[in-house]
């Protein structure tokens, strides 16, 4: 009887330190990944490269040469797979002319003014547009003043709220107006329109983005203006109500072309047909490099799944980056990939999405059924190690949100507040990242992916 006994007590001895045991196992594998990555600095390495090729809106020469980019060194880092799934894109090109001048009152003539045609946008004749300025603050003041519109080139000066903590919902208060204003202010009749940047930096670079038309009614041109100029018109219009300006652009619509999403994994060990999605989008808008939006999470995905190799760990579950292709002209490769997830015979897991730029790791929002979130929360500690704060119900990303049959959607949130000092301008270069910001949400990224491939959800 002694010696059963003694294996009782032993093992109810143990049973407390057990779990201890497996967490001690989990945050050390935890530290491995942060440290190794803030060491390594191969992101940062990788982003130094991807941006050297400059702008790349989806369809470009550019373009191409990052998929190339993308493919080949994902085969060189040994990933067990690497693909190219086609995608048909739309093309806009900004073309070599963009000028807008005063040329009425003689007092300030010849002023030239700092803007960009926005994504999508028609020319102008090539001798330009010649028209007065009309000022609105929205498009409730628009509608008031719509039988003073026509003729005119109408000046939206709609300011991004300061005054709100979470820029994103700064930002989405006010999109509207560079998505809709063209077409809103066609209608009256408007020659062309010019949007304040949507920014939170005090400067002069106009801050760009995709802009719509309405079927039906007349394409006018739109750009965006730097925030210095923008309040110099403003303040000149108050003195010169009939201020003229005359506007030159040579942007156009070019016929689709095809491009590709850029997949690369690590099968699952234990379970080849989990999928667990670590995604990015490759493409950029043609101001600046694309550094922050969205080659920061380009190779933070990259990284997070390569340092399971560098590391030796095997994932239980397949580990996928995928590279979306046009996300910001339409999430062509959103969709196409979200067909292929919904056909597929694969089980999604997860899918963890970095389009956020590169500073410092904050947390996951997380789509997902409640006992899913709170599995993840519980994870926090682990998660920690990286410098994650929180885990919250929130969107995972623009395109992962395509892949419906994904158990959970997941978005990597760093902090946000100079975010869109950079957006969509010449600001997003990479110079204007941090290396051990961006370093510390590849390993983010890297812990959690283990936790799912590990534990399941």
């Amino acid at each position: 009887m002694k010696k059963p006994l003694t294996v009782i007590l032993l093992f109810l001895f143990l049973l407390p330190i057990l779990p201890a045991t497996r967490d001690s196992g989990i945050i050390k594998i935890a530290d491995k990944m942060v440290s190794t990555a803030l060491q390594g600095k191969r992101a940062y390495q990788w982003l130094k490269e991807l941006t050297s090729i400059g702008g790349r809106p989806a369809g470009s020469p550019n373009c191409s040469r990052a998929v190339k980019w993308a493919e080949e060194k994902m085969k060189a880092l040994g990933f067990d797979r690497v693909y190219l799934q086609p995608v048909m894109v739309p093309r806009w090109e900004r073309g070599k002319i963009e000028m807008a001048k005063i040329i009425a009152p003689g007092e300030i003539k010849g002023k030239k003014l700092s803007i960009a045609a926005l994504g999508g946008s028609v020319g102008t004749p090539p001798e330009g547009i010649i028209a007065e300025v009309m000022e609105v603050k929205n498009f409730k003041e628009l509608r008031e003043k719509s039988t003073l519109i026509k003729g005119k080139i109408v000046f939206f000066n709609v300011p991004m709220d300061q005054g709100i903590v979470d820029t994103f919902r700064a930002y989405g208060s006010v999109v509207k107006y560079r998505w809709a204003a063209a077409s809103m202010a066609a209608k009256y009749g408007a020659e062309a329109v010019i949007i304040r940047s949507i920014t939170t930096r005090y400067d002069n670079a106009p801050h760009v983005g995709m802009m719509g038309y309405v079927e039906g009614v007349r394409k006018i041109p739109a750009v965006a203006i730097g925030l210095k100029d923008a309040d110099f018109l403003s303040n000149a219009l108050l003195k010169f109500p009939h201020l003229k300006l005359k506007l030159i652009l040579d942007c156009q619509r070019l016929p689709e072309t095809i491009s590709y999403n850029v997949i690369g994994e690590l099968k699952g060990s234990e379970f080849p047909e989990e999928v667990i999605v670590a995604g990015a989008h490759l493409d950029s808008w043609d101001k600046g490099q694309g550094a922050h939006d969205d080659g920061a999470g380009v190779v933070q995905v990259m990284e997070a799944v390569e340092l399971f190799k560098r590391l030796r760990l095997k994932p239980k579950r397949t580990l996928r980056v995928v590279l979306f292709m046009n996300e910001e002209y339409g999430l062509s490769g959103a969709r196409v990939y979200g067909e292929y997830a919904k056909k597929s015979a694969e089980i999604y897991i997860a899918a963890i999405e970095s389009d956020r730029g590169g500073f410092t790791p904050r947390g996951f929002s997380v789509s997902a059924p409640e006992e899913v979130l709170e599995k993840i929360k519980k994870w926090l500690p682990y998660l920690k190690r990286a410098r994650i704060e929180w885990i919250r119900k929130g969107g995972g990303g623009a395109d992962i949100s395509r892949i419906k049959n994904s158990k959970a959607l997941i978005g990597y949130v760093p902090d946000d507040q100079r975010y869109f000092d950079f957006h969509h301008s010449d600001n997003d270069v990479f110079e204007a990242i941090h290396p051990r910001e961006l370093e510390l949400g590849s390993a983010a990224i890297a812990v959690l992916l283990y936790l799912i491939s590990e534990q399941g959800l």
